[in-house]
């Protein structure tokens, strides 16, 4: 909760997030201003700040680099949301690798930063 309720302090409408052991979703919706770099600097920054101060985990946790953001149409929000709220559940039988990895075959996308 601390990452939504940061997010909206910051004018970032972060609709929904959650995640699984190596990695998160995030449901956001831009104003014409935010850039989507912009906001994942914030959300990635506050929230590795947020799990440190906390000693959420037992070394120091940093996010990767990168990150995967793809845009979502109005008819599409509710079961894009229901997704981010079933990670657990989804999570049992894949790994994230395996699921992107399958998204993007599906959908004949090819990862950049492969080399």
């Amino acid at each position: 909760m601390h990452i939504k309720e940061y997010a909206m302090s910051k004018g970032i409408e972060l609709d929904v997030i959650n995640g699984y052991f190596d990695h998160a979703h995030c449901l956001i919706c831009l104003t014409r201003q935010q850039t989507l770099s912009d906001v994942m600097k914030i959300i990635k920054g506050e929230s590795a700040y947020w799990i440190n101060k906390n000693k959420l985990t037992t070394t120091k946790f940093v996010w990767q680099d990168d990150y995967w953001a793809v845009s979502v149409s109005e008819r599409h929000v509710l079961r894009v949301r229901k997704y981010i709220l079933m990670q657990e559940e989804h999570h049992k039988g894949k790994t994230f690798e395996t699921e992107i990895n399958r998204f993007m075959q599906k959908y004949g996308w090819t990862n950049s930063n492969k080399n």
